[in-house]
């Protein structure tokens, strides 16, 4: 009997889960980062094997195949380190690397057409087509994008702040919450040389942290519900995440080439999965991103679907890639069996 290892690897998490050929999860466990280009191939394959390990305790059973769903720029490596280690395990057959964005689009559908949006720390489109990414937009990492994103959104609380201080920006309650954040002492008549203290102290408090960290601003625009401010980032980040969806959309300029023919805004509609905290957190950034694209007919899609994290995804991959038709009902039995383990 075939079972199967689909593990869903982020930067800061791994989920492993184990499940035979019908869909039904048997074992479930999670560790730390597994992507290799985060934190290293050592590591990385460390925590994979500390989160399938979890998952096959309590089993004899053994795995036959193994899929590990990671970011784009791992999707190269060669699996030959992959495999070796996960010989430790049992397995008795090959390692697949897939896309972790994928794993995310088919963690809200089984349909192998349609689109997803992530936006978590960065921010990326693409336009599945067959099962395949046909099209990926953005994701190019802080210094080129990732629009709309948790740092794209952090940098804006940010410098929305650092105007507000010294007075070339609006009076926004982002200042406190970031103060708080910073532990920061505020004096609005302090100088020294010139510059304000509290100002001075944010700076350094800023510079002195990696310029990704920024996204521990982000969800404060959430808590700021009635500050003009903070509602004008979320609204500049959904304008901005909207066009990354609309740059993959089968209507769009960028859209046009193989199996851009479907979902042309007047047929069938497709299937539309959002991930990533700023959208599965921040409801009013995808509530905004949602209007957006209706308003643009650039595509026609249903309602979108909130996905977590790609776990669910992970497994109906591993099915797929292996010739296993899922179905609704397939669907329902891993999202079903994989929440009773989870608890």
């Amino acid at each position: 009997m075939l079972n199967f290892l689909a593990i869903d690897a982020g930067g800061t998490s791994t989920r492993a889960i184990f499940l035979d050929a019908s869909g039904r999860c048997i074992g479930y466990g999670t560790s730390g980062g597994g992507n290799p280009v985060s934190r290293g191939i050592g590591p990385a394959l460390d925590a994979l094997i500390e989160a399938s390990g979890k998952a096959l305790s309590g089993t004899r059973e053994v795995p036959s195949q193994v899929l590990v769903a990671m970011a784009g720029a791992s999707l190269e490596l060669p699996t030959n380190p992959y495999r070796t280690r996960f010989l430790t395990l049992g397995l008795t057959g090959n390692v697949m690397i897939e896309s972790d964005l994928l794993a995310a689009f088919y963690s809200g559908t089984f349909h192998d057409d349609g689109l997803a949006l992530i936006a978590g720390t960065g921010a990326v489109g693409a336009r599945i087509a067959g099962g395949q990414l046909a099209e990926v937009a953005d994701g190019t990492g802080w210094l080129l994008g990732d629009a709309g994103s948790g740092f794209w959104i952090g940098q804006e609380v940010a410098r929305a702040v650092a105007a507000a201080i010294d007075g070339r920006g609006p009076a926004t309650s982002l200042t406190d919450l970031v103060m708080a954040d910073l532990e920061i002492d505020v004096d609005p008549l302090a100088r020294a040389h010139g510059r304000l203290r509290t100002q001075q102290q944010l700076i350094l408090k800023v510079y002195e942290r990696s310029p990704i960290e920024l996204s521990r601003f982000a969800p404060l625009v959430f808590i700021a519900k009635n500050d003009v401010v903070a509602q004008d980032i979320i609204e500049r980040a959904a304008t901005a995440l909207a066009q990354t969806l609309q740059a993959v959309s089968p209507n769009s300029t960028a859209g046009e080439g193989p199996g851009s023919d479907y979902g042309d805004g007047h047929g069938t509609e497709l299937p539309l999965v959002f991930g990533g905290s700023v959208l599965t957190k921040g409801g009013s950034v995808a509530a905004a991103v949602a209007r957006m694209v209706v308003a643009t007919d650039t595509v026609n899609t249903t309602k979108p679907v909130l996905v977590h994290d790609g776990a669910v995804g992970a497994a109906v991959l591993v099915l797929k890639r292996h010739g296993i038709e899922v179905d609704a009902s397939v669907f329902t039995r891993i999202q079903e069996s994989l929440a009773a383990l989870r608890g």
